[in-house]
């Protein structure tokens, strides 16, 4: 079986400007890869908190067509947070399904989990989710979706 490209985005100014360390980002590479049981090929990238730099990034590895993004980081209600914005404007098909699990998901654990604006969707061949920036929440929402990411690959090589 040929290895996976996934790509993940990490959205932190921060993080970005080696302020802190990024977590988030291998959270999403650790847990993914435990969960999807077959070879993955990642690139990552971090860039700040920038509608322009997160939807060129995205639109880079649609134009690659790497199968998968997963971002982290950049879902809440600030007014930095714009993760959610640069992914609509390039997806072509939203699939609000995941990020509902995802919020459905944490919300027993962390009621705030509701005030995520995380999105997901499709860009040509593409699947691109959101995901918070917090590591533990990465380790609860991304496990339930794996059967959902598998289909919806499938479906894209099609």
């Amino acid at each position: 079986m040929s290895p996976l490209n996934v790509a993940r985005l990490t959205v932190s100014d921060r993080a970005h400007a080696g302020v802190y360390q990024d977590k988030g980002g291998p959270e999403l590479e650790r847990v993914f890869s435990l969960e999807w049981a077959s070879p993955c090929l990642w690139t990552s990238l971090t860039v700040p908190d920038e509608k322009d730099r997160i939807t060129s990034s995205l639109r880079s590895w649609i134009e690659q067509r790497i199968p998968l993004v997963l971002t982290t980081g950049g879902t809440g209600p600030t007014p930095r947070d714009v993760t959610p914005e640069a992914t609509r404007a390039v997806l072509e098909k939203e699939l609000p399904g995941l990020c509902e699990a995802q919020r459905m998901t944490s919300f027993p654990l962390a009621p705030t989990a509701i005030l995520s604006r995380a999105v997901a969707g499709v860009a040509g061949q593409t699947l691109i989710i959101n995901f918070p920036g917090n590591p533990k929440a990465i380790a609860e929402c991304l496990p339930p979706l794996i059967p959902a990411i598998r289909e919806c690959l499938k479906h894209l090589r099609e």
